[in-house]
């Protein structure tokens, strides 16, 4: 199944990106990192979704920076919006969260640690906008379907699906590639996380660490596979970043990395 979010097509002939800082730092950082990555995307004819979020609500340590909270960062968003004509997806993690967010954003996102929430899902569906599921990393490839069903059942079927491995063992995550054709036979469109896929939850005591430098091997891997679009937490400043500083993709490396990915893309289908 192909879903239409504004001029973008998830599932088409076309490799997607999805691609922001991990969190909402500041407004003047959001609209620099939506308009740099705007320009790349533009260049290189990809189509582009801006992601970011008002709330990291499942940080490790209770210290961490979550965000500029749910007004201030839809204010923001919106500006991001109206100032640059970007599609803009950011995520919710309670159901009251759903109706204001779908106003201003056009994917809401189902965080992965909360995919099987079921007041979660039929808040999102109900919203009518589409809606980006982070597949847990306790979930099975072939266990997707329950989740795509709850939101079925709110009459609303604009559903991505992201893959972001599987937990394996302790403070580590592995990504199964088969993962991939197996939820799009569910019937629709599937995201491979790349930035995510490369975490060590939990590893560094008081934060998750990662391996940056798997980012590239994992992105080229689920183009290899098939994936329809690819998901990058991006920064300019990747040792400074206010979260997810192990796994975020320098802004300066991210045209290399995506040109290699149109590449696979193309010589692959």
């Amino acid at each position: 199944m192909k879903i239409q979010v504004g001029d973008i097509e998830f599932g088409g002939e076309k490799l997607c990106v999805i691609a922001g800082p991990c969190v909402i730092e500041s407004r003047e950082h959001c609209l620099k990192m939506a308009e740099s990555l705007k320009n790349l995307l533009e260049k290189l004819e990809v189509p582009f979704v801006f992601k970011t979020s008002f709330d990291k609500a499942n940080r490790t340590s209770v210290d961490s920076f979550r965000g500029p909270g749910l007004d201030d960062g839809l204010a923001i968003l919106q500006d991001v919006k109206e100032q640059l004509d970007v599609i803009v997806l950011t995520d919710i993690h309670e159901p009251r969260q759903a109706s204001p967010v779908a106003e201003v954003v056009d994917i809401v996102q189902i965080p992965a640690f909360l995919c099987r929430q079921t007041s979660l899902l039929l808040a999102a569906g109900k919203t009518g906008s589409a809606i980006n599921v982070k597949k847990g990393q306790f979930i099975a490839p072939w266990d997707v379907k329950p989740i795509t069903k709850k939101i079925e059942s709110t009459g609303n079927h604009q559903i991505i699906i992201t893959d972001r491995g599987v937990s394996f063992g302790y403070n580590t995550l592995i990504s199964d590639m088969r993962s991939i054709p197996i939820i799009q036979k569910i019937g629709y469109p599937v995201v491979f996380d790349a930035t995510h896929s490369a975490q060590r939850p939990g590893e560094m005591g008081s934060k998750t660490g990662g391996d940056r430098e798997m980012i590239p091997v994992l992105a080229r891997a689920a183009v290899a596979a098939g994936c329809d679009a690819i998901f990058l937490e991006v920064h300019d400043n990747v040792a400074h970043a206010k979260s997810d500083a192990a796994t975020q993709w320098p802004l300066d490396q991210t045209e290399k990395l995506i040109r290699s990915l149109i590449n696979i893309r193309e010589i692959a289908f």
